[in-house]
């Protein structure tokens, strides 16, 4: 039975007006489950509504569940409701707070992104202990890229949480993915195993620890910790494909191709996937880096293609669109990717530049889109005359260092086959200060001075690829 309309208070003392105690006992227990990923979120917030169905936080949550998981048709389905929602509530009968939460949910649903993130994060100046603000703002900060931000809107509003607070830890986790993505390494680490030790099934917390060992190449490291903790991010959890993504790139990297195929069959990609965006773009981001290690993939190709073909995804994040090429060359299917980057092309050409995604999508999707084509068709200087401008924007179009690596390896794999050897030697060295413990990093600097006859240093890059590969392979068998 819906409450009478009362103004109740989330645990933090912010009022939410149309709210009763029920219903912010269930918006208290909805954030609890988003702050880890699980999938009861939707259960708490439709009971939520249920029991008051004019909370406006009920619906700016269930608004930000319709967008977080970059699904268009959820997020249609979303804006109508919020729209519907709007009509039957004045301005008047929310709090500043609240009218900042709708401003920052109708942005979004609109498509505007960036808005919504600069409206989230003035909410959290004022507010900074509005938890929903902060996980929602930070998901937006890595839809859009923004490393800076992922770091800083977390890190302002630190200082406002006691630490005795047991949503302090996923707040931690969250802000050592912002550390992680704007390059403080250790300090990520440090601040993401204590955010764990708090809470160890804080699974962002896991996932940014796991993304320091991916980007330092310390891959045996990442191995042998996520071992240790797969009780509390494998299964149960929104994020569990993605962490198993990771799992993979360490063994790749040790060399243990059956072990990744294990995986991805088991748990990135099979017949009984979801087929949410998200998984597919993990599993064809994979299947990809298996390609352009040299790596036979078997039939695996074909079934991601169908996924993605049946998902008939319009122009909505083109991050995604990426993936999805991926999926079609990596098929053998060049005329659907050719299809979509053409579909994407009429998009930019008519669409406003309100959308953050026409931006996404004409800078950068659309150029690596058709590199991707490019590669695929084995045309490699094409690949690398689109990918050199835009290698350094990539950060535009969303996701992490570690998801765009796919791209960068693109573009160092297609300057080593078009014989570009200044370039291919420069974008080594780049990788190779950057990650100096990296076997891909070696072997690919041992097929470059194959190439210039330099024999020597090629059996020196040789040797070290293969013992750090071995380090991983023991890490593997532990």
């Amino acid at each position: 039975m819906a409450q009478e309309p009362t103004m109740a208070g989330d645990r933090h003392g912010h009022p939410m007006s149309r709210t009763g105690t029920e219903a912010a006992a269930l918006y208290e227990q909805a954030l609890e489950h988003l702050l880890f990923f699980r999938a009861d979120v939707a259960d708490a917030s439709r009971q939520l509504l249920a029991t008051a169905p004019r909370s406006v936080m009920g619906h700016v949550l269930a608004a930000h569940l319709g967008l977080l998981g970059t699904e268009e048709k959820e997020a249609a389905d979303a804006r109508n409701a919020f729209e519907r929602f709007k009509e039957h509530v004045h301005r008047g009968e929310m709090t500043p707070r609240e009218r900042m939460h709708v401003a920052a949910a109708t942005s979004w649903l609109r498509g505007d992104l960036h808005q919504a993130g600069r409206v989230l994060g003035e909410l959290s100046v004022e507010y900074p202990r509005d938890v929903l603000a902060l996980a929602v703002g930070h998901q937006i900060d890595f839809f859009t890229g923004n490393a800076a931000r992922l770091r800083d809107r977390i890190g302002g509003a630190l200082s406002a949480w006691d630490a005795s607070d047991p949503q302090y830890g996923p707040v931690l986790g969250m802000y050592a993915f912002g550390l992680e993505e704007s390059c403080h390494y250790e300090q990520a680490r440090e601040i993401g195993l204590a955010a764990v030790e708090r809470r160890p099934h804080d699974v962002w917390g896991i996932h940014a620890v796991v993304h320091t060992y991916e980007m330092q190449g310390r891959f045996a490291d990442g191995i042998r910790y996520l071992d240790a903790r797969t009780a509390d991010w494998a299964t149960g959890n929104y994020l569990n494909v993605h962490n198993w993504w990771h799992y993979c790139l360490y063994a790749l990297e040790a060399g243990d191709i059956p072990r990744v195929l294990e995986i991805y069959d088991a748990a990135l990609h099979h017949a009984e996937s979801t087929g949410a965006a998200m998984e597919l773009l993990d599993a064809a981001a994979l299947l990809w880096r298996l390609r352009l290690a040299g790596q036979d993939a078997g039939g695996r190709w074909g079934p991601l293609a169908d996924a993605w073909a049946a998902r008939h995804d319009g122009p909505y994040y083109a991050f995604n669109d990426a993936h999805a090429v991926m999926a079609y060359v990596g098929a053998g299917r060049t005329a659907d990717a050719e299809r979509l980057v053409r579909a994407r092309e009429r998009y930019v050409a008519c669409s406003g530049s309100g959308v953050s995604n026409h931006a996404m999508t004409a800078d950068i999707g659309l150029p690596v889109c058709r590199a991707l084509i490019a590669y695929g068709e084995h045309h490699y200087d094409r690949a690398v005359e689109l990918l050199l401008p835009v290698r350094h924007r990539l950060g535009e179009y969303g996701g992490s260092h570690a998801q765009r690596d796919a791209v960068h390896k693109t573009l160092l794999e297609a300057a080593l086959r078009a014989g570009r050897h200044e370039l291919s030697r420069t974008l080594l060295s780049e990788r190779i200060n950057l990650r100096p413990v990296c076997p891909y990093n070696w072997l690919a600097q041992a097929r470059l001075a194959d190439e210039l006859g330099e024999g020597a240093r090629a059996a020196v890059a040789r040797a070290r690829a293969g013992e750090q590969a071995a380090d991983g392979a023991a890490a593997l068998k532990r």
